[in-house]
């Protein structure tokens, strides 16, 4: 394999990432300067912890120069544009139609979403791997080597959960099977086989159980870092992956704590999902306007009223199914376009809930993680153990944000666990769920269709159904990793 050159400093690196695009998992360090000079300090690390955090919304940060590669965002439309309740207004410039008609993660080739994603989320493995390798030499405080360190890790298992959640099936039931490529330290650039899905959530929970403990106690200067808040809310996704209901209840419920929902008036401002400083927002980067990517970005195509690919055709638009499900009332029904009230620009069922905060403007931040989600998790963990008078308690403190008349009194067991999960695909529409979710809950694709659901007038997605653990869900292994990865053979690419 090639050199993969890791640079702690942030302003090279859009142009580093793409300029050293398809190494993999080749990590050796750059000849031009030594570890030491790099990472000999805590506040050099420092500087290197910003730059993997601007991987996150950088241009292009899966090397493919395409403008569907944007960081964590470009993986959330896709998830949700291959889940049940996203609609492709028209074909529009082609951005994610591939997606949408569960055609592209099916193509191994260079520049394509697996070949991006398996070295978007490898180069944020490998910056935190650097770092955890060369902190504890460093010259600074214990206090701000532990930050470092927890931040490390717990973004080493975010791309880990993405990565495994891309590259198999879901865990529960698959445990064996192969996983991903498990790498910890940066100078291993040998190559190594495939471990087991049980072999990377063990790895995963064995990061966020550390990071936990070193950032319990320890002040983050914004959300823009991960903070413990954020490590116990990554913690109860696994959990709830895993269907370890008592861990993901327990996590949650910590994680939420000393957040405060928007009001009404909030929740349907302009920036309530594009502003880091919304009271619910837990995770984000903060993206003013010279650092934004403008046409490559979630934005751009989610966003009708600012001039991208969604105003150029490709708007993005919530099925009937799951809008005629929000209730009259709900605040959450109102940023979506009311039918009988659209335009060219924005067709009845437009998705109004992503504005960047001021028209013309790209300035606009990316969330990751919310405390809403936190409740979610919360209420279903509980009610998959019986515990359906505390999952009421939990889901009604959300829901009843949106929509002060609703009640989850008259539900109990499978219906309650359900109407939690209608709730979830209602709160986080747009976020990015939707795929993972329909993987973890074997629910398979079932697209509704009829008037204003799939299909059309709409862009045809061509596939409305797919069955359980369906070969379409999994992205290839890039043919590249294949080629350059002596310990691969054509035998662990997935079918």
């Amino acid at each position: 394999m090639k050199e993969l050159k890791i640079i702690a400093i942030p302003l090279l690196l859009t142009v580093l990432v793409v300029s050293c695009k398809k190494d993999y998992l080749e990590t050796r360090p750059s000849d031009a300067v030594t570890q030491q000079e790099i990472f000999g300090t805590t506040e050099k690390i420092s500087s290197t912890l910003d730059a993997a955090y601007k991987t996150f919304f950088a241009f292009s940060p899966g090397g493919s120069g395409n403008h569907d590669d944007y960081g964590q965002k470009s993986w959330d439309l896709s998830n949700d544009l291959m889940g049940t309740d996203m609609i492709v207004h028209t074909a529009g410039y082609g951005w994610y139609n591939a997606s949408y008609q569960y055609t592209e993660w099916q193509v191994p080739t260079a520049n394509r979403q697996s070949d991006m994603a398996w070295f978007y989320y490898y180069n944020i493995i490998k910056q935190a791997n650097t770092i955890l390798k060369t902190i504890d030499a460093a010259t600074g405080t214990q206090y701000d080597k532990e930050k470092f360190k927890g931040e490390a890790l717990g973004m080493r298992a975010y791309a880990y959960y993405f990565l495994i959640n891309y590259y198999q099936q879901t865990y529960k039931g698959n445990e064996n099977k192969p996983g991903i490529i498990i790498q910890l330290d940066p100078s291993d650039f040998e190559g190594k086989t495939r471990g087991t899905v049980q072999n990377v959530y063990d790895q995963i929970i064995a990061d966020l159980t550390q990071a936990e403990t070193l950032l319990n106690g320890k002040t983050r200067i914004d959300k823009v870092h991960i903070d413990i808040s954020v490590v116990r809310g990554l913690r109860a996704r696994v959990a709830l992956l895993m269907e370890d209901w008592p861990t993901a209840a327990a996590k949650a419920n910590l994680a939420r704590q000393g957040y405060s929902f928007m009001t009404n008036a909030q929740y349907t401002s302009r920036s309530a999902f594009s502003s880091i400083n919304n009271p619910e927002w837990m995770w984000g980067s903060y993206i003013p306007s010279d650092q934004s990517t403008i046409y490559a970005s979630f934005f751009s195509h989610i966003d009708v009223t600012n001039f991208g690919y969604a105003a150029l055709g490709s708007q993005k638009k919530i099925t009937k199914a799951l809008y005629d499900q929000i209730p009259v009332g709900d605040i959450r029904k109102s940023v979506f376009q009311e039918p009988g009230t659209g335009d060219a620009t924005s067709p009845d069922y437009n998705q109004l809930k992503f504005q960047v905060q001021t028209p013309g403007n790209w300035a606009a931040d990316y969330v990751y993680m919310r405390s809403a989600e936190m409740y979610l998790i919360e209420a279903e963990a509980l009610a998959r153990q019986s515990q359906d008078g505390s999952a009421r308690t939990v889901l009604e403190a959300m829901v009843k944000q949106r929509n002060a008349a609703y009640s989850a009194a008259a539900f109990s067991g499978a219906a309650l666990i359900n109407e939690i999960l209608v709730q979830r695909r209602i709160e986080l529409w747009g976020e990015g769920f939707s795929l993972i979710d329909l993987k973890r809950l074997k629910l398979g694709l079932n697209r509704p269709t009829g008037p204003d659901n799939h299909g059309s007038p709409n862009f045809d997605p061509s596939v409305y159904i797919l069955a359980v653990a369906d070969p379409k869900f999994l992205m290839r292994i890039p043919q590249k990793e294949l080629d350059s990865n002596p310990a691969l053979t054509p035998a662990d690419q997935n079918p």
